[in-house]
């Protein structure tokens, strides 16, 4: 079971050079795993254990305040004062589990009021948490983006695409990525059980939205993948040396279902648990469209704006119905 999940090595695609021969053989890794399993662990990430330490700590402290703290940050469905649709922070009595979303750090007040997009949100983290805190989140925000950018630019490669048309997809401001903190608190009773194989689950089975999802899961584990073909569940190990990714349903979308996004959930775990996934999604203005990878005139059609497509795949997540 732990060999399940493979384990990639991809130091040789920091530089962007997605032509040389070690390059060339982590991005066949990364589909190799994509097509078989929609899962696959990351090291030589460039993002080393003392960012991963900071962002914890962060999220740690923000969930270890108090409610009314926390409230803050809450949309206006749960806190009439705010004015945040989409992100910040949703409490636990929602879905088993408590959560802070965060979009782009970059997106100023100013940003948010001029793209007037439904997701674009300019949240006031400065209510809640200390400047410092804000700086790492941002840094690792960053990160994360560039991380997310070079495995995109790695799947257009293997298209026969010029990398750089990531930048068509994927604009700084416009992204609708999203940094979350998932909080399992010390779960009473389980969210879900499972109707494959009885399994107490703390967060439901379902797959993600967007192209790629880069996690960190604390050392109490609990990430369960499903083989597509067996419908088998298999753990995902804690490795404190790798993250996490997987593919998201517009991934699926663009690839025209050959790297589909894999059913997943979690474990119901009765001591207080606390995972980290970078949700990497395109700018809410792409079109998403088949031929944005292939090569053929017959798939220029399909067009659906990215801020739409994710609406319809938000539907069923509780914490969204907002």
């Amino acid at each position: 079971m732990r060999n399940y999940i493979p384990t990639i090595n991809i130091s040789s695609l920091l530089k962007n050079n997605f032509s040389s021969i070690s390059s060339k053989k982590t991005i066949q890794k990364i589909e190799a795993a994509c097509v078989d399993i929609g899962f696959f662990q990351i090291i030589g990430h460039g993002i080393n254990k003392k960012n991963i330490a900071n962002i914890s700590k962060v999220g740690n402290n923000f969930f270890n305040s108090s409610i009314k703290n926390k409230m803050k940050l809450a949309p206006k469905k749960w806190n009439q004062l705010n004015k945040n649709v989409y992100r910040g922070y949703f409490p636990n009595n929602v879905n088993g589990k408590e959560g802070l979303d965060i979009g782009d750090p970059k997106v100023t007040k100013k940003d948010a009021l001029k793209l007037k997009n439904q997701y674009i949100e300019y949240l006031e983290l400065n209510k809640v948490i200390n400047k410092r805190s804000i700086n790492i989140l941002s840094d690792y925000f960053n990160q994360l983006f560039i991380l997310g950018e070079i495995l995109f630019k790695g799947v257009i490669k293997l298209y026969k695409k010029d990398v750089s048309n990531s930048k068509l997809a994927f604009s700084r401001l416009k992204t609708l990525s999203t940094l979350r903190f998932n909080c399992y608190p010390n779960q009473q009773k389980p969210v879900e059980i499972s109707k494959q194989d009885g399994a107490a689950l703390g967060c439901e089975t379902h797959v993600d939205s967007g192209v790629f999802t880069i996690l960190y899961q604390d050392k109490k584990g609990g990430l369960q993948v499903q083989n597509r073909k067996t419908k088998k569940w298999h753990s995902v190990p804690h490795n404190k040396n790798a993250l996490i990714v997987n593919t998201g349903m517009a991934l699926q979308f663009l690839t025209k279902g050959k790297f589909k996004a894999t059913n997943h959930r979690v474990l119901w775990n009765k001591t207080k648990r606390m995972s980290i996934p970078f949700f990497f999604e395109p700018s809410y203005d792409f079109k998403m469209n088949y031929s944005f990878l292939s090569k053929s005139l017959k798939n220029k059609g399909n067009n659906i704006f990215f801020y739409k497509f994710l609406n319809k795949s938000l539907k069923k997540f509780v914490e969204y119905q907002r």
